[in-house]
């Protein structure tokens, strides 16, 4: 199996937004994510992996971890919860408290030779993750706000899926899939977006996430899925696109809209949005924003101003980050008999099939 590395990264903010306080959205306790990596550790040992990366915050989450550690190593590995692999936290860097700590962490693991990488967060966060990933394979599980990329799922089950690829066990080009992605130009600045794209008509980036439908006047989508949450609901009740689809879909948004669809977007908050001009977005062809001047939002944060002079555009690309599907992993290790084991077996763990 070779040197099986995880990497794991963990957003202490995701779940904390804006959306919190004007909607009903839950709060993701830092407590969760560090029990998260626990169990996540516990499924990489029983499949073999020796060598995690975890990054490191000023929230709570890599000092609850190494509090664990140290219990774990104290009492020895318990039938239960098994030995965990050695895990290495990656300091040493300045902690900013942005996303530019997730960036950093993430372009270590890979220097360090990760084979795949777990993100906790939101939309956000897999977002900035997958920008330094490269071609290592991306598990993004969800602890944000607003979570349509990452999947809600039992962190014991997503180690397992992880450590599978990560030891060679199930192939990765048998259990990844490349993610869509768009990909936002504005002058000199380019911004890519894991699920949609915004346009919107206030001036200033101010609170970052967008919660109210009425500024936005277009709308992109690399899927919209019926059953979302977010802006891409809005797409995903008139013209839904699955994410395995090679194109997405785009709109212009209008309150007068003779078109009104109620959309879920943010937790708590179903609102009327007015939607006209439905089109497809093929991969490639670049898409225009009408507004002069204003805010653009990538993946529900808005991040890029323009003005007169920028002539922002937006195109869908297929060549989007690899992404671990962890059903298909399963799905392989049920049939190959990865996890089955003699009364012999037990004690040793051997995933060499």
């Amino acid at each position: 199996m070779g040197d099986a590395i995880v990497g794991m990264v963990a957003n202490p903010l995701s779940g904390r937004d804006i959306r919190r306080l004007v909607t009903q959205a839950s709060v993701f306790p830092t407590a969760e994510k560090a029990n998260m990596i626990q169990r996540m550790l516990t499924a990489l040992g029983a499949v073999g992996v020796h060598r995690a990366l975890l990054s490191t915050d000023l929230g709570g989450i890599s000092a609850s971890v190494f509090r664990a550690l140290e219990r774990h190593r104290a009492t020895g590995p318990r039938g239960h919860d098994g030995r965990w692999p050695e895990v290495e936290f990656l300091d040493g860097q300045p902690i900013r408290q942005t996303a530019q700590d997730t960036v950093d962490a993430v372009r270590r693991m890979v220097t360090a030779g990760a084979r795949v990488i777990v993100c906790l967060g939101g939309d956000g966060t897999a977002r900035v993750a997958s920008s330094a990933a490269g071609d290592v394979p991306l598990l993004a599980l969800s602890t944000g706000t607003n979570n349509v990329f990452p999947a809600v799922r039992e962190a014991t089950i997503a180690g397992l899926a992880a450590g599978l690829v990560a030891t060679g066990a199930v192939p990765a080009e048998r259990a990844t899939a490349r993610a869509k992605l768009l990909e936002v130009r504005a002058g000199d600045r380019t911004e890519t977006a894991l699920v949609d794209v915004a346009v919107s008509t206030e001036r200033h980036v101010g609170a970052r996430a967008v919660w109210d439908p009425a500024t936005v006047t277009q709308l992109f989508c690399a899927f919209a899925e019926p059953d979302a949450i977010g802006l891409s609901s809005v797409l995903g009740q008139l013209s839904p696109v699955g994410r395995d689809e090679p194109h997405g879909v785009t709109a212009r948004l209008a309150a007068a809209a003779p078109r009104q669809v109620l959309a879920p977007i943010a937790p708590g908050l179903v609102v009327p949005v007015g939607v006209r001009d439905i089109e497809p977005m093929r991969p490639g062809s670049a898409h225009r924003v009408d507004a002069r001047a204003g805010v653009i939002a990538v993946d529900g944060e808005r991040e890029l101003t323009f003005g007169p002079g920028d002539e922002p555009a937006v195109r869908l690309r297929a060549d989007g980050p690899r992404c671990v599907d962890v059903p298909a992993v399963l799905a392989a290790s049920a049939r190959l008999g990865l996890l089955r084991r003699t009364a012999a077996d037990l004690g040793s763990v051997d995933t060499d099939v």
